[in-house]
Parts: C-alpha cells; sequence; structure tokens
C-alpha cells in the first residue's frame, strides 16, 4: 500500500511529510495549530488531538503506515511553522526526549527581525522566566531565571528587516522571540514581544532544520523543511535561489591540431 507524503486530517486540512523511519516522523506543521496533550480543551487548534482523532478513524496516511501511536518529542509555538518531530512509539519517545534534554539535537530556524542588526552575527545568554507572566510573555529574569543561549546570524537585509537564522543552544519557551526582542530586534509579526507588530501580521518564524545521531541505529540524521517560499514572503526571494551551473571553461586548444 503506497504512503502519502501528507497527513490529511478529518477536516480536509493537509500536513506534508517531510521524514519517516521505524522511529519518528516528521512534519511541516502550519501556523495557527497548538501542541498540547489532547485533554487539552483551551484550543480548537490541538494538533496532537487532531493528529489522535485521524488515527482512531483509521484515516488512510495512518492506515496505510499501521499506525496506532504519534505523540511529539518537543513543542513549537503556535504561530511558529516548519519542523516538528513525532515519536512513534513509547520507547522513541522516550529516547528521542532524551537526545532534546541533554541538547543532542541541533535545532535551526529561519527568521524576519525588525531593524537591520549592526553586527552580522551575534548571541544573546540573557537567563529567561521559568514561566509565562499574566500576559502570556517570558521575561529576562537575570537573578531567577533558567540558563538560555540563542545565536544569530544574518543572511540577508532589507533597511528595515533582515532574514536571520536563528540557533537555539538550548529549548526554554519563547526562548528564540525573547532573545532577539532583548536584543533589539524583535520578530516581525510577534504579537507578544514586537511592539510594532500588527494585529493581522504573521509570525515571521520558522523551524527548517533538525540535525542528530539516531540513538537506536547511531546514523546522523538530517531533516530539512523548506526555506525558500518563507524567504520569499519577506521579500528576499534570491538567498536560497539555487545558483546555475558554472559553464566549464574552454579546452586548451591542441597544438597538434591543424
Amino acid at each position: 500500500m503506497a504512503k502519502p507524503n501528507f497527513i490529511e486530517l478529518p477536516s480536509g486540512e493537509q500536513i506534508p511529510i517531510l521524514f519517516e523511519d521505524r522511529s519518528v516522523l516528521a512534519i511541516d506543521k502550519p501556523a495557527g495549530w497548538m501542541l498540547a496533550p489532547s485533554d487539552w480543551t483551551r484550543t480548537r487548534r490541538n494538533l496532537q488531538l487532531a493528529l489522535e482523532t485521524s488515527i482512531r478513524y483509521n484515516d488512510f496516511w495512518a492506515k496505510s503506515r499501521n499506525l496506532k501511536y504519534l505523540r511529539y518529542i518537543h513543542r513549537l509555538d503556535a504561530e511558529t511553522t516548519g519542523l516538528i518531530l513525532f515519536a512513534k512509539s513509547p520507547g522513541a519517545l522516550s529516547a528521542f526526549s532524551e537526545l532534546f534534554e541533554d541538547h543532542l539535537i541541533e535545532k535551526t530556524y529561519l527568521a524576519v527581525v525588525s531593524g537591520s542588526p549592526k553586527r552580522d552575527q551575534w548571541a544573546c545568554t540573557m537567563k529567561l522566566s521559568q514561566e509565562l507572566d499574566d500576559n502570556g510573555r517570558i521575561r529576562v529574569d537575570h537573578a531567577m531565571g533558567r540558563e538560555a543561549e540563542t545565536e544569530f546570524i544574518v543572511l540577508a537585509r532589507q533597511p528595515d528587516r533582515a532574514l536571520v537564522e536563528a540557533l537555539p543552544r538550548t529549548g526554554r519557551t519563547h526562548q528564540i522571540r525573547v532573545h532577539a526582542a532583548a536584543t533589539h530586534h524583535p520578530i516581525v509579526g510577534d504579537q507578544l514581544y514586537n511592539p510594532y507588530s500588527g494585529a493581522e501580521e504573521p509570525l515571521a518564524l520558522r523551524a527548517t532544520m533538525l540535525r542528530y545521531k539516531d540513538p537506536f541505529t547511531r546514523k546522523p540524521v538530517r531533516i530539512f523543511a523548506d526555506r525558500t517560499a518563507f524567504a520569499n514572503t519577506y521579500g528576499f526571494p534570491d538567498v536560497f535561489a539555487k545558483k546555475p551551473a558554472a559553464t566549464p571553461p574552454p579546452a586548451p586548444a591542441d597544438p597538434n591540431e591543424g
């Protein structure tokens, strides 16, 4: 039975599958879906619940894989798009959760930030509060906060914004968003941390790469989500454009010819 390369939810929405092996399945999460336990009832857009419901209904994408279990291993904020990894068994969930907890999985994001950074690369190590405040925000907390580190690399610039790669070395709630804002370049469309964002402007943050050593096979794995469409949306069309193959130089003339 051929396996579709997308998940089709009961609503008809299709979510691309980016990678799959015996242990995990990686998808390209759309904006607007929250990752929370399936009994979380404060949102109608609970992706875990939607996936479990689809599996229970024996929808074709799950049936073709004989899939009975799927559980998120890490989280993305509801409005963040891109690569998210799910475990296909409780054993895989335990093994991969340990990789994340031990910071053995490398994560890469793309973001569009407000302003034009003075440097091409910078890092933020400000400690972050453990809990959300009454407004749903994480705060910089130098005294009691948890260690956090994010590296930012500028890929392209416009007069009022920049496309950056964000490399979180730790995995705190809202970490990239808070560190970007704390270093005076909040993410475009961030309703919590960017006071200049319009109410309808989407969050310009996308998870694009995971790299790790498989805990079962010990083989290196790299998983990618598309970057080009995101960059194009924000006016950076040439950053990831494929360069045409170089034309080889003409062969030197054979002195014995002619």
